[in-house]
Protein backbone atom coordinates (compact mmCIF):
# COMPACT_ATOMS: atom_id res chain seq x y z
CA UNK A 1 0.00 0.00 0.00
CA UNK A 2 3.06 2.24 0.07
CA UNK A 3 2.64 3.77 -3.39
CA UNK A 4 -1.05 4.38 -2.73
CA UNK A 5 -0.25 6.33 0.40
CA UNK A 6 2.71 8.13 -1.15
CA UNK A 7 0.59 9.37 -4.06
CA UNK A 8 -2.22 10.42 -1.74
CA UNK A 9 0.27 12.36 0.38
CA UNK A 10 1.77 13.98 -2.73
CA UNK A 11 -1.63 15.15 -4.00
CA UNK A 12 -2.50 16.64 -0.61
CA UNK A 13 0.89 18.32 -0.27
CA UNK A 14 0.72 19.79 -3.78
CA UNK A 15 -2.87 20.87 -3.25
CA UNK A 16 -3.77 20.48 -6.90
CA UNK A 17 -3.69 17.82 -9.58
CA UNK A 18 -2.93 19.09 -13.11
CA UNK A 19 -4.49 17.04 -15.92
CA UNK A 20 -4.57 17.08 -19.71
CA UNK A 21 -4.68 14.97 -22.87
CA UNK A 22 -2.61 15.42 -26.02
CA UNK A 23 -2.41 12.99 -28.93
CA UNK A 24 1.30 13.55 -29.66
CA UNK A 25 4.21 12.23 -27.62
CA UNK A 26 6.67 15.09 -28.11
CA UNK A 27 4.19 17.81 -27.16
CA UNK A 28 2.93 15.81 -24.17
CA UNK A 29 6.44 15.26 -22.86
CA UNK A 30 7.19 18.98 -23.25
CA UNK A 31 4.09 19.88 -21.22
CA UNK A 32 5.03 17.49 -18.41
CA UNK A 33 8.63 18.76 -18.46
CA UNK A 34 7.33 22.32 -17.99
CA UNK A 35 5.03 21.27 -15.15
CA UNK A 36 7.88 19.41 -13.47
CA UNK A 37 10.35 22.27 -13.87
CA UNK A 38 7.90 24.59 -12.12
CA UNK A 39 7.22 22.42 -9.09
CA UNK A 40 4.66 19.76 -10.06
CA UNK A 41 5.36 16.31 -8.59
CA UNK A 42 2.07 14.51 -9.24
CA UNK A 43 0.06 14.75 -12.45
CA UNK A 44 -2.79 13.05 -14.35
CA UNK A 45 -2.78 12.23 -18.06
CA UNK A 46 -6.31 11.62 -19.35
CA UNK A 47 -7.40 8.65 -21.43
CA UNK A 48 -9.38 10.64 -23.98
CA UNK A 49 -8.05 9.55 -27.35
CA UNK A 50 -6.80 6.56 -29.32
CA UNK A 51 -3.17 7.54 -28.73
CA UNK A 52 -3.51 7.78 -24.95
CA UNK A 53 -1.78 4.50 -24.10
CA UNK A 54 1.20 5.00 -26.41
CA UNK A 55 1.64 8.61 -25.28
CA UNK A 56 1.40 7.55 -21.64
CA UNK A 57 4.14 4.96 -22.15
CA UNK A 58 6.34 7.69 -23.64
CA UNK A 59 5.64 9.91 -20.63
CA UNK A 60 6.61 7.11 -18.25
CA UNK A 61 9.87 6.58 -20.16
CA UNK A 62 10.67 10.31 -20.10
CA UNK A 63 9.83 10.51 -16.39
CA UNK A 64 12.09 7.57 -15.57
CA UNK A 65 14.92 9.13 -17.57
CA UNK A 66 14.82 12.75 -16.42
CA UNK A 67 12.06 13.57 -13.91
CA UNK A 68 12.74 11.75 -10.64
CA UNK A 69 10.11 11.92 -7.93
CA UNK A 70 7.20 12.55 -10.33
CA UNK A 71 4.04 10.47 -9.96
CA UNK A 72 2.16 9.89 -13.23
CA UNK A 73 -1.46 8.81 -13.03
CA UNK A 74 -4.05 8.06 -15.68
CA UNK A 75 -7.56 9.51 -15.74
CA UNK A 76 -10.85 8.86 -17.55
CA UNK A 77 -10.59 5.14 -16.86
CA UNK A 78 -14.01 3.59 -17.39
CA UNK A 79 -13.36 -0.17 -17.70
CA UNK A 80 -11.39 -2.89 -16.00
CA UNK A 81 -9.43 -3.53 -19.22
CA UNK A 82 -8.41 0.12 -19.50
CA UNK A 83 -7.27 0.09 -15.89
CA UNK A 84 -5.18 -3.03 -16.40
CA UNK A 85 -3.61 -1.72 -19.62
CA UNK A 86 -2.42 1.49 -17.95
CA UNK A 87 -1.33 -0.27 -14.76
CA UNK A 88 0.80 -2.54 -16.96
CA UNK A 89 2.20 0.61 -18.62
CA UNK A 90 3.34 1.93 -15.24
CA UNK A 91 0.52 4.17 -13.97
CA UNK A 92 1.07 5.36 -10.40
CA UNK A 93 -2.64 5.94 -9.71
CA UNK A 94 -6.05 5.61 -11.40
CA UNK A 95 -8.66 8.36 -11.76
CA UNK A 96 -12.16 7.57 -13.04
CA UNK A 97 -15.24 9.63 -13.99
CA UNK A 98 -17.59 7.11 -12.35
CA UNK A 99 -17.75 4.58 -9.51
CA UNK A 100 -16.79 1.39 -11.34
CA UNK A 101 -15.84 -1.02 -8.56
CA UNK A 102 -14.03 -3.33 -11.00
CA UNK A 103 -11.70 -0.46 -11.86
CA UNK A 104 -11.24 0.14 -8.16
CA UNK A 105 -10.41 -3.50 -7.55
CA UNK A 106 -7.74 -3.41 -10.28
CA UNK A 107 -6.13 -0.44 -8.59
CA UNK A 108 -6.36 -2.01 -5.14
CA UNK A 109 -4.78 -5.27 -6.31
CA UNK A 110 -1.87 -3.29 -7.75
CA UNK A 111 -1.50 -1.30 -4.51
CA UNK A 112 -2.49 1.93 -6.26
CA UNK A 113 -4.71 4.87 -5.34
CA UNK A 114 -8.16 4.83 -7.01
CA UNK A 115 -9.93 8.18 -7.38
CA UNK A 116 -13.52 7.70 -8.63
CA UNK A 117 -15.77 10.55 -9.73
CA UNK A 118 -18.97 11.16 -7.76
CA UNK A 119 -21.89 13.57 -8.03
CA UNK A 120 -24.32 12.34 -5.35
CA UNK A 121 -24.20 11.20 -1.71
CA UNK A 122 -25.17 7.70 -2.86
CA UNK A 123 -22.22 7.54 -5.26
CA UNK A 124 -19.89 8.81 -2.52
CA UNK A 125 -21.14 6.11 -0.16
CA UNK A 126 -20.59 3.43 -2.82
CA UNK A 127 -17.09 4.74 -3.51
CA UNK A 128 -16.28 4.67 0.20
CA UNK A 129 -17.52 1.10 0.49
CA UNK A 130 -15.28 0.15 -2.44
CA UNK A 131 -12.21 1.61 -0.74
CA UNK A 132 -11.71 4.98 -2.43
CA UNK A 133 -9.06 6.90 -0.50
CA UNK A 134 -9.80 10.09 -2.44
CA UNK A 135 -13.08 10.99 -4.17
CA UNK A 136 -13.32 13.31 -7.15
CA UNK A 137 -16.31 15.66 -7.08
CA UNK A 138 -17.26 15.85 -10.75
CA UNK A 139 -18.26 18.02 -12.49
CA UNK A 140 -17.13 20.62 -9.96
CA UNK A 141 -18.61 23.64 -11.73
CA UNK A 142 -22.09 22.07 -11.55
CA UNK A 143 -21.82 20.89 -7.94
CA UNK A 144 -20.06 23.92 -6.45
CA UNK A 145 -18.45 24.29 -3.00
CA UNK A 146 -21.88 24.50 -1.37
CA UNK A 147 -22.53 20.86 -2.24
CA UNK A 148 -19.54 19.68 -0.23
CA UNK A 149 -20.40 22.00 2.65
CA UNK A 150 -23.88 20.43 2.78
CA UNK A 151 -22.80 16.78 2.72
CA UNK A 152 -19.38 16.83 4.38
CA UNK A 153 -20.66 15.84 7.84
CA UNK A 154 -22.15 12.69 6.32
CA UNK A 155 -18.68 11.53 5.28
CA UNK A 156 -16.32 12.55 8.08
CA UNK A 157 -12.70 11.78 7.30
CA UNK A 158 -13.25 11.30 3.58
CA UNK A 159 -10.87 13.20 1.28
CA UNK A 160 -12.40 15.11 -1.64
CA UNK A 161 -11.02 16.80 -4.75
CA UNK A 162 -13.21 18.84 -7.16
CA UNK A 163 -12.44 18.50 -10.88
CA UNK A 164 -14.05 20.05 -13.92
CA UNK A 165 -14.39 23.80 -14.09
CA UNK A 166 -12.32 24.78 -11.07
CA UNK A 167 -11.19 28.35 -11.79
CA UNK A 168 -7.63 29.60 -11.48
CA UNK A 169 -8.59 32.51 -9.25
CA UNK A 170 -8.42 33.00 -5.51
CA UNK A 171 -12.16 33.38 -4.83
CA UNK A 172 -13.09 30.03 -6.37
CA UNK A 173 -10.11 28.20 -4.88
CA UNK A 174 -10.69 29.65 -1.41
CA UNK A 175 -14.36 28.60 -1.50
CA UNK A 176 -13.40 25.02 -2.31
CA UNK A 177 -10.73 24.74 0.38
CA UNK A 178 -13.02 26.39 2.93
CA UNK A 179 -15.64 23.76 2.03
CA UNK A 180 -13.12 21.08 2.97
CA UNK A 181 -11.35 19.73 -0.13
CA UNK A 182 -7.76 18.47 0.20
CA UNK A 183 -6.80 19.43 -3.37
CA UNK A 184 -8.31 20.65 -6.65
CA UNK A 185 -8.11 19.14 -10.12
CA UNK A 186 -6.89 21.65 -12.71
CA UNK A 187 -7.45 20.91 -16.39
CA UNK A 188 -8.14 23.38 -19.18
CA UNK A 189 -8.08 26.36 -16.82
CA UNK A 190 -4.38 25.58 -16.26
CA UNK A 191 -3.21 23.72 -19.35
CA UNK A 192 -4.09 24.51 -22.97
CA UNK A 193 -2.39 21.72 -24.96
CA UNK A 194 -2.66 23.82 -28.14
CA UNK A 195 -0.90 26.84 -26.61
CA UNK A 196 1.64 26.18 -23.86
CA UNK A 197 3.37 29.57 -24.03
CA UNK A 198 2.02 30.61 -20.62
CA UNK A 199 2.16 27.22 -18.92
CA UNK A 200 5.22 27.87 -16.75
CA UNK A 201 3.76 31.12 -15.45
CA UNK A 202 0.32 29.57 -14.93
CA UNK A 203 1.80 26.64 -13.02
CA UNK A 204 3.66 28.91 -10.61
CA UNK A 205 0.55 31.07 -10.26
CA UNK A 206 -1.67 28.05 -9.56
CA UNK A 207 0.65 26.65 -6.89
CA UNK A 208 0.86 30.06 -5.21
CA UNK A 209 -2.91 30.58 -5.31
CA UNK A 210 -3.52 27.13 -3.84
CA UNK A 211 -1.19 27.92 -0.94
CA UNK A 212 -2.92 31.27 -0.45
CA UNK A 213 -6.36 29.65 -0.56
CA UNK A 214 -5.37 27.12 2.10
CA UNK A 215 -3.90 29.66 4.52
Amino acid sequence: MTKRNDVLDAIQQQGMLPLFYHAHERESIAIVQTLYANGIRVFEFTNRGEQALSVFKALIAARDKEMPGLYLGIGTIKTEQQAQDFINAGADFIVAPTVNTQVGECAHQAGLLWVPGCMTPTEIALAQQAGAGLIKLFPANILGPGFLTAIRELFKGQLFMPTGGVDLEIGNLSAWFKAGVCAVGMGSKLIDPKDTSGLAQNTLKALALVQQARS
